[in-house]
């Protein structure tokens, strides 16, 4: 048991006799910005463009669906498998 404890003494010793770390606080960063208006403008307007480009993308896609359903009705023959619903 005594071993172990002048292990520890000794190790102990070896740790206070280490070089102390000095921190500087003197010198603090420059503060960040906060949220501006700009900012703000910047992210709505942004998200005005993905709205738009989804609403621009929408309609094509709903424009060339109609399309298709109009140019496939007027070269029906009258033949059909199934029964349409005109609601």
């Amino acid at each position: 048991m005594e071993c172990r404890a002048a292990v520890m003494v000794v190790s102990l010793l070896m740790l206070l006799q280490q070089k102390p770390i000095i921190v500087d606080v003197g010198k603090q960063p420059t503060p960040t910005r906060d949220v501006t208006f700009d900012f703000l403008a910047g992210m709505f307007a942004m998200a005005g463009l993905f709205l738009l480009a989804a609403l621009i993308g929408s309609a094509l896609v709903a424009g060339g669906i109609i399309i298709y359903k109009r140019r496939r009705s007027s070269t029906d023959t009258g033949q059909q498998d199934h029964t349409t619903l005109r609601i």
